[in-house]
């Protein structure tokens, strides 16, 4: 059997990356954010939060919940988050807008926590950025494609010794994917390079 097609051409005429051609959703996702690069505290902290709640789950069920996320988590302001209590906590699980796990929950708000004691060590900018690779090629085809790299798994470690939890090296590279840390648009998409 063989692989599946990395890229494909929509009907708007553009070869981009074949998941991002799948809905209109994708699609905007694709061609306007996946892989542009992504600096500030609260930018940061929405992805990977988002990242940790999307492991297991299709990524479309989180990007369809986006909104719901920013209101359930006071638009990822880690001050706020970092503040919610066991009343929180239950709101939380009471939000059909969301994803209802606690353990995901109980994990975006320490990490929100997390966020604010990396304030004096340079940031969770500086933290995540200084681990994207100095060399990265981007994939031609889905094997090409890695899980994780050891950028990824360094920068898993470092965000669990900073007390960040649900950030394993796998969601990190999704993390990292989705932030432009690395360009994996693959070969003869029209947004590879394009950061």
């Amino acid at each position: 059997m063989s692989e599946p097609a990395a890229v494909v051409t929509g009907q708007d005429g553009r070869t981009r990356c074949a998941w991002g051609d799948g809905s209109d959703d994708y699609r905007v996702y694709h061609d306007t954010e996946w892989g542009v690069p992504v600096h500030g505290e609260r930018a940061l902290y929405e992805r990977i939060t988002l990242e940790a709640f999307q492991s297991g789950l299709a990524w479309i069920t989180i990007l369809r919940k986006r909104p719901a996320f920013r209101a359930a988590f006071a638009g990822f302001d880690p001050e706020i988050v970092a503040a919610y209590g066991a009343s929180d906590v239950e709101r939380l699980m009471q939000d059909a807008g969301i994803v209802r796990n606690r353990r995901k929950i109980d994990a975006a708000i320490a990490n929100a926590r997390a966020v604010l004691a990396l304030r004096d060590e340079g940031g969770l900018d500086q933290l995540v950025w200084s681990h994207a690779p100095v060399r990265h090629a981007r994939p031609a085809s889905i094997a090409d494609l890695p899980a994780q790299t050891a950028e990824s798994l360094a920068l898993a470690k470092a965000l669990k010794k900073s007390g960040f939890a649900h950030v394993g090296p796998t969601t990190m590279y999704a993390a990292m994917q989705a932030c432009g840390l690395v360009d994996d648009h693959f070969a003869g998409c029209f947004r590879g390079g394009a950061r």
